[in-house]
């Protein structure tokens, strides 16, 4: 018997110019993706390079990669070096060997990006790729904050939240949620005091789990709520109802508005 398998086309993401400040992995990522449309990476490998792509953080990789399928890709792709064998180190039970690209590899595209051009995005609904840039969203009202997931829970992502929000208080018309990415990260961000600044704003601290973003429990949206989230997927019904509506932003842009009570640029918090 034989299986075929198609191999799938890699589409190469280069990347440079350092972002502004309150400019982070997850407005990078909703750009990439509202430039080009949930479907430009359809049974594709996307990989991320470039000058700049040395600079993110594991945490800022591991939110390029994880909203590749955003964009229809089988995978997203860092080209392995100290940052992850350093992670990858603590970690692996076994002895692991690097993939990279070869030298001579053809590529379907390539599309370029200068990180400093970028400015805080938002994803609006009910599509990932119907995205704008915030300025275009100011003063829209919402019901509900997420800040957490698989997608941005990790400490790093925590902590500018905290840093926006500390020795303030969230606004009264707003419910704000926040859900580590992992017991790890629960733990890390506990021992740092993040949590304990989060929760003094007003937030409510959740367990570790897939819960609120895709409308299992522990914040599923009622008929005509909104929420402005730092998951990955905005699809109509997610959260719940169907007649609820998602915005997705970073971590940043998600805690400055819920501060306000209203979707805002975060930078004048940083």
């Amino acid at each position: 018997d034989e299986i075929w398998l198609r191999v799938p086309e890699t589409l190469k993401v280069e990347m440079f110019g350092k972002p502004q400040t309150g400019v982070f992995a997850k407005d990078i990522i909703l750009k990439i993706i509202g430039d080009n449309g949930a479907g430009r990476a359809n049974y594709m490998s996307v990989e991320f390079t470039g000058p700049a792509a040395k600079d993110f953080s594991l945490a800022s990789r591991i939110v390029l990669a994880n909203m590749a399928a955003e964009i229809g890709a089988k995978n997203g792709y860092f080209p392995p070096d100290d940052t992850a064998f350093t992670w990858l180190n603590e970690r692996a039970r076994e002895n692991f060997e690097p993939v990279y690209s070869d030298s001579d590899a053809v590529y379907e595209s390539v599309l370029a990006y200068d990180l400093s051009e970028i400015e805080p995005q938002v994803a609006c609904p009910h599509t990932v790729d119907n995205v704008k840039p915030v300025s275009m969203l100011d003063g829209k009202a919402f019901h509900q904050a997420l800040i957490g997931t698989c997608t941005n829970g990790r400490e790093e992502d925590l902590e500018v939240a905290a840093f926006i929000l500390k020795g303030k208080k969230v606004h009264p018309s707003v419910r704000v949620l926040v859900i580590p990415a992992s017991r790890e990260e629960y733990l890390n961000a506990m021992r740092k005091g993040i949590l304990e600044s989060l929760s003094e704003a007003g937030c409510v601290i959740l367990n570790p789990g897939c819960g609120p973003c895709l409308g299992a429990h522990q914040g599923v949206l009622a008929s005509g709520e909104i929420a402005l989230s730092t998951a990955n997927r905005n699809f109509r019904g997610r959260m719940g109802s169907r007649d609820s509506e998602i915005y997705l932003a970073s971590p940043a842009t998600v805690a400055a508005s819920a501060l306000e009570g209203k979707i805002t640029d975060p930078r004048k918090y940083l």
